[in-house]
């Protein structure tokens, strides 16, 4: 990509979507001589005026760096949620960054594993700080900018969310200025000179991005979905076609198999650059691919669980703190005002959830919740034999997670609801959108997510969980405020899986000897911190939707394509 250069010599290379460019620059046209219709420009123009503070203007998805030639440094962003990506390294005096971190591999003296951030990604399936699995790689976090002046790289924090919760206004207050919001995020999202389209998974965030933009669109929007037909187990498209039909709209959809694993799983860990998040890569890897051979940007509902309150997770974690206020009569102890018995009719939603209730009480009630809501989401907690953990710094990567929960300056009350979705949509959020971005662009398809609109989601961090998560029904608020829009049994479903990829049954049935041979392979046997044999002896063992075959089929298909392939990437400096 070549940088845009302005009269001063200011350098601009720049990947994303400022969505409210046009606004932006009808302030800056007074004081700037626009030379094209271009957001790029508009970004130029906004640093030129504000500075630094040209952040605060900008709702989109971005990452960035601009050549300040006046002052002779570089300025370098990355969006508030990390929906685009920029990784950097830092080799001798050089400072080399890019939007793929193979792309930086050739400059490393050799490609080696972060021990710090596998032991983060063993844990969460993701990592939680700068650092990549890539050593000597580090990722710009999200929110955040970076300067390299005078020889200097600094990294500093320019938004942040914060829980100040509003107690002063009414649930229909919410609900007004919630539909307000997604309205104005939807008006902006939809900007483009090219087709747009929507995933539809048949859960409440999507079905409402999809429903809402087909509205704004006089019904131009179509819709795609993965489906994966010889497992009705795992087959939500009955509740795709019932969304897409409320429209009367047109669904696209993809049957997903076990030979498009097969093929397909290098190429998706190649485009991923890293493994990162749950098998729900590998479907939307596929999922792309349909949709990118009808339009050229597709919607989706990224985000909805987590500021909402979408979680299994979350309804245990409010369920007990319910119990808890009930026995000790704190029930105005937090961000909520909810009686037990109140609770009691929403929690059979949670049938399906009996695993998780036991992992979350293991060792008692009451206990800090920093320490269940880690048991919820160790992956790593059935690995003892599959990794070598003497090996790794595990109790860094728990102080490091406490360190992010226990943040009193952005959660400042005890609503568990507020703590754990602050996790989420600090770490958990990243992870998501990594999968999203790099799995469009792998089909050349730009993936928008409107629910992440910074506006709105600090305003969601304002409202009461006792009326985001009324009486502990997901999404109260979301279903609420648009149940005029949301088909009755999409609103209902009980049912939502979240992608989930029939793996258990692949693995044991027709890829069981394609991912024995993998596991057994020579170069599998000589990996650093890894038990080749425990992983093939307790494949059989694996419960339906563990995640750790996953994680580890991740990690050795990682290694293949990257450190295996090293002399490569040492060849293409030198030639």
């Amino acid at each position: 990509m070549q940088p845009m250069i302005s009269s001063q010599g200011n350098a601009l290379t720049y990947n994303g979507e400022i969505y409210n460019y046009r606004e932006i620059r009808r302030t800056l046209e007074p004081v700037w001589n626009f030379q094209s219709q271009s957001d790029t420009e508009v970004l130029l123009a906004a640093h030129d005026r504000y500075g630094l503070d040209a952040l605060a203007e900008l709702r989109g998805m971005f990452a960035f760096a601009l050549w300040d030639e006046p002052r002779q440094r570089l300025f370098c962003a990355r969006d508030r949620f990390g929906i685009k990506p920029f990784y950097y390294a830092t080799v001798g005096d050089f400072f080399i960054f890019a939007s793929e971190a193979k792309a930086l591999l050739p400059f490393l003296a050799s490609i080696e594993t972060d021990s710090g951030a596998l032991a983060e990604y063993l844990t969460f399936q993701y990592t939680i700080g700068e650092h990549t699995l890539f050593h000597g790689v580090h990722q710009l976090l999200p929110g955040h900018y970076l300067l390299v002046e005078n020889g200097r790289v600094i990294t500093q924090r320019y938004w942040d969310i914060s829980y100040q919760i509003d107690f002063d206004h009414s649930p229909q207050y919410f609900q007004r200025r919630l539909a307000e919001l997604i309205d104005e995020s939807l008006e902006l999202h939809l900007r483009s000179d090219a087709p747009i389209g929507a995933h539809v998974s048949g859960g409440i965030d999507s079905s409402l991005v999809y429903l809402l933009s087909d509205r704004r669109s006089g019904g131009a929007i179509n819709g795609f979905h993965g489906r994966f037909g010889a497992y009705p187990g795992y087959d939500e498209s009955h509740h795709a076609r019932t969304v897409v039909g409320a429209a009367g709209g047109k669904l696209h959809e993809t049957d997903i198999t076990a030979a498009d694993f097969r093929d397909s799983i290098s190429a998706v860990m190649y485009h991923l650059d890293y493994p990162v998040a749950g098998p729900g890569a590998f479907p939307q890897y596929m999922l792309s691919a349909l949709a990118a051979r009808h339009v050229k940007v597709v919607l989706g509902g990224q985000g909805g669980d987590e500021i909402f309150g979408g979680y299994a997770r979350y309804l245990i974690a409010y369920f007990e703190q319910c119990f808890r206020a009930a026995i000790d009569g704190t029930y105005r102890n937090g961000n909520f005002v909810v009686t037990a018995e109140s609770i009691i009719p929403n929690l059979g939603v949670l049938r399906e959830y009996k695993p998780l209730l036991q992992e979350f009480w293991r060792e008692g009630l009451f206990g800090g919740l920093d320490d269940r809501y880690f048991r919820l989401i160790d992956q790593a907690k059935d690995m003892s034999g599959e990794i070598r953990w003497h090996e790794l710094d595990r109790e860094r990567v728990i102080t490091a997670f406490r360190e992010i929960f226990n943040n009193q300056r952005n959660v400042r009350k005890e609503a568990y609801l507020d703590s754990m979705t602050h996790f989420d949509l600090k770490c958990l959020i990243p992870a998501l959108l990594h999968v999203e971005d790099r799995m469009s662009m792998a089909h050349g398809l730009e993936s928008r997510v409107p629910l992440l609109d910074h506006r709105l989601v600090e305003f969601a961090a304002t409202v009461p969980a006792d009326v985001k998560f009324t009486d502990g029904r997901m999404k109260h608020l979301l279903k609420t405020t648009f149940q005029d829009v949301l088909p009755v049994p999409i609103v209902e479903r009980r049912d939502k899986m979240g992608f989930p990829v029939p793996l258990a049954e692949w693995f044991s049935g027709e890829l069981r000897d394609w991912i024995g041979d993998l596991f057994r392979s020579e170069q599998a046997r000589n990996r650093p911190f890894v038990n080749v044999d425990h992983i093939v002896d307790g494949m059989a063992r694996t419960g339906r939707f563990s995640r750790k075959i996953w994680g580890l089929l991740s990690l050795e298909l990682w290694q293949q394509s990257f450190h295996d392939q090293a002399a490569r990437y040492r060849a293409m400096l030198n030639g």
